[in-house]
């Protein structure tokens, strides 16, 4: 099926929507004349007051009814029942009840996964997605076929190479997580700070990354979690997708953490979701979870009005979860009346799957695929030479598999096997039925397949059968017999042997690795709808990819004695324990977060950076010994305001093709404070730049102290290191000297 509607299509969608009525209004119908002048139904009213006014209106009975995700209709005040739960994690989905697919809306565009994406470490392609999801969310909302506020993005971290869900986030960074959840959250909401696009939730908060591994469960698991690791690491996406992203919704996860379920601690939530971030939206349960403002699953509306009764917990908290929840729907418009009155109103069937969002869905997948080994190099393949190409393996005609989990009806599907097919004469021979690969019943007819084309491909990998919500993986080997046919067909191949890997969590590849017969390796993630055009493109070289890896891809022998419950990040010589990521971790890898090659060479050069940086303090606190043998201070003692160290990098392109580089700068913490901190180092800015071959461009990259060269202590302080911190650029190393401005009265 091509990746693109037809005009024909598209022109019957258009005069079906004419033809059909749209979206009645959610409330304060216009033509409804006993709620025209309610306080609640007028735009020029302030939102507050709004909300205000109706939330005096309800009974008690009313208000509980609202506190679930299939909210009731209120028929007297002419308001009409609401499903919260919609989903939209890499295009709009059908997972969640507030969204289902008809004939005027029959599909949505389907991006790549989510760790394919923030593989391409580009935050403004992050944004455009979630710009174009809006747009399909905000048309099928008018068109009365989706709600108006998704669960998502997922920000949790990325752990353990085994977890199912890994494929839903953007991997183990923790900076890299957040940015790419403040980015994606602006695209779907919009940039008014008054009014919402459609609003989005940031989930799992917090220490969520265990499905199902050996008997434990999500729902019963308690994460025993250090305050050193819950700062720096887990909570970092979650405070930079509400301080930065200003998200409108945050999901609590099912797991305890240190014995309190995350949903019923005020700690977390109301101290520091609310209070120190400073949330402006409402709180929902993992459904069926405990629940707060709002819960997924019927209890609240169940069991709160007797709870009232009872006196354990007074209506006072109910109106304070309606306000939450109402404040949100009025910042959406949806009691301003008619949708088609809406800055948003216009968009409708011609607004989904049109061809510039099915454009931007390829884009995603090129830059998301990364480019890991290119031997010779033999890649890109030339039509010229490489007129008949063997295309290999259960991923090599995919389609569903390509767009991953939490995804909806795809608007059309391009395979690899199709994709290939548009640059060579294509062999096809699936060598295994699927990817558990059981069995070698069909790896004859794909060895011969490969002794007659002039390059082999392989598409290899994982689906959800493998690795999915409730699934965990056991192992980071190949499912099944699948090494065995890659070796095979590698070793019988008559022209270079190139293989493609689908997968969403890191594979032991080493044996391909290290195989001379295997020239090029690509992994694609899960790509999309038009992932096996991305594939083709990148094989065949009309795209150069640029993507990076962002997780660790480790040894099979790294789980040795390392279980998925065992949370601390930070690596213990003296327990045997390794480490979890590449902050933390320094042993053996396959491939490390970050590796990605491309079709040409990029160099670069620093041309300005500073080499002494003061830290301004507060004048007030006097210091300890404690303070100075560190050599740390607390962020919360120095005047971090715009505190900030900018970096000029020239990238030049000495190859001879254009290309796109993704700049990776790394910091390491003073000598000595590493170990004291247990940090190897971490991420502390990217930027993409294109740069055409021969030609060089300069980049501005600007570090803030305080939040990206801080470190945290284990009572979960951040401090700043005084001394030189190592910059790393690629091949390029910078010491910044971080000194304290006025020292003699800071307080420990």
């Amino acid at each position: 099926m091509p990746s693109t509607f037809s005009p024909l299509i598209a022109l019957i969608l258009l005069l079906l929507w004419h033809t059909c009525q749209a979206r009645d209004p959610f409330a304060c119908d216009p033509k409804d004349a006993t709620t025209n002048n309610m306080a609640f139904c007028k735009g020029s009213v302030a939102i507050g007051e709004r909300v205000k006014d109706l939330i005096g209106r309800l009974s008690l009975q009313e208000k509980v009814r609202l506190l679930v995700n299939n909210a009731a209709p209120l028929p007297r005040l002419g308001i009409k029942g609401y499903e919260w739960w919609s989903e939209a994690l890499h295009g709009v989905s059908n997972v969640g009840p507030g969204t289902k697919f008809d004939a005027h809306f029959p599909a949505a565009t389907s991006f790549p996964q989510v760790i394919t994406t923030a593989a391409s470490f580009n935050a403004s392609l992050w944004e455009a997605i979630g710009r174009v999801v809006s747009d399909e969310a905000r048309a099928m909302y008018n068109g009365g076929t989706a709600g108006l506020t998704y669960w998502s993005p997922n920000v949790n971290i990325f752990r353990d190479p085994r977890w199912g869900r890994g494929q839903e986030t953007p991997g183990e960074d923790p900076v890299l997580a957040g940015r790419y959840a403040a980015s994606y959250v602006r695209g779907l909401q919009g940039t008014d700070a008054n009014r919402l696009k459609v609003a989005a939730c940031c989930k799992h908060f917090t220490a969520y990354d265990l499905d199902n591994w050996n008997g434990v469960d999500r729902f019963h698991f308690n994460a025993q979690v250090s305050k050193q690791d819950i700062e720096d690491t887990f909570d970092v996406p979650f405070r930079m997708c509400v301080s930065e992203g200003k998200v409108a919704s945050v999901m609590c996860s099912y797991n305890q953490v240190n014995g309190v379920p995350t949903c019923a601690d005020p700690n977390l939530l109301k101290k520091t979701v609310r209070g120190l971030w400073q949330l402006d939206g409402y709180i929902v349960s993992d459904c069926d979870s405990v629940g707060l403002d709002l819960d997924c699953g019927p209890f609240l509306a169940v069991h709160t009005q007797d709870a009232v009764k009872k006196g354990l917990l007074s209506e006072a908290d109910v109106n304070t979860a309606l306000v939450n929840t109402l404040t949100v729907q009025m910042r959406l418009g949806m009691f301003d009346g008619e949708p088609s009155a809406h800055p948003y109103g216009h968009l409708g069937p011609k607004d989904v799957c049109k061809p510039a969002h099915q454009d931007l869905a390829l884009e995603a997948a090129r830059q998301g695929i990364v480019l890991l080994k290119n031997t010779g190099p033999v890649l890109p393949l030339s039509p010229q030479r490489h007129h008949t190409v063997a295309v290999i393996g259960p991923n090599s005609n995919a389609t569903v598999t390509m767009i991953g989990n939490y995804a909806g009806i795809a608007c059309g599907y391009t395979s690899p096997l199709q994709g290939i097919g548009r640059y060579a004469r294509t062999i096809h021979q699936l060598g295994c039925q699927n990817v558990a690969c059981t069995n070698d019943r069909q790896f004859g007819p794909a060895i011969n397949a490969a002794r007659q084309a002039d390059a082999t491909v392989l598409v290899m990998g994982l689906d959800q059968s493998i690795e999915a919500e409730t699934v965990d993986r056991t192992g980071l080997l190949l499912p099944g017999r699948q090494q065995d046919l890659v070796s095979k067909v590698a070793a019988a191949s008559k022209g270079p042997t190139i293989l493609v890997l689908m997968s969403g969590g890191p594979l032991d590849i080493s044996f391909a690795k290290n195989n001379p017969r295997i020239v090029g390796i690509l992994w694609a993630g899960y790509p999309g709808q038009a992932g096996g055009a991305a594939i083709a493109d990148i094989v065949f070289g009309t795209a150069n990819p640029g993507g990076k890896l962002p997780v660790t891809w480790y040894p099979q022998e790294y789980l040795t004695k390392l279980p998925m419950t065992k949370m601390a990040m930070r690596a213990s010589k003296s327990a045997g324990y390794p480490g979890r990521t590449y902050r933390f971790y320094n042993g053996p890898m396959v491939y490390p977060f970050g590796h990605g090659l491309t079709y040409t060479h990029f160099v670069h050069t620093l041309a300005s950076a500073p080499t002494v940086v003061s830290v301004p303090l507060n004048g007030h606190r006097r210091a300890n010994a404690t303070n100075l043998s560190n050599r740390a201070i607390r962020v919360s003692h120095a005047r971090c305001g715009k505190l900030s160290i900018t970096l000029q990098v020239d990238v030049k392109n000495v190859g001879s093709r254009d290309g796109t580089h993704t700049l990776l700068v790394f910091s390491a913490p003073p000598a000595g404070a590493g170990a004291h901190w247990a940090l190897e180092k971490q991420l502390v800015a990217f930027e993409k730049v294109h740069v055409r071959a021969k030609g060089q461009q300069r980049v501005g990259v600007n570090i803030h102290v305080c939040k990206l060269l801080s470190v945290v202590d284990k009572s979960g302080i951040r401090r700043i290191p005084l001394g030189e911190h190592s910059l790393h650029i690629g091949d390029v190393r910078h010491s910044v000297s971080l000194q304290p401005q006025a020292l003699g009265i800071i307080k420990s």
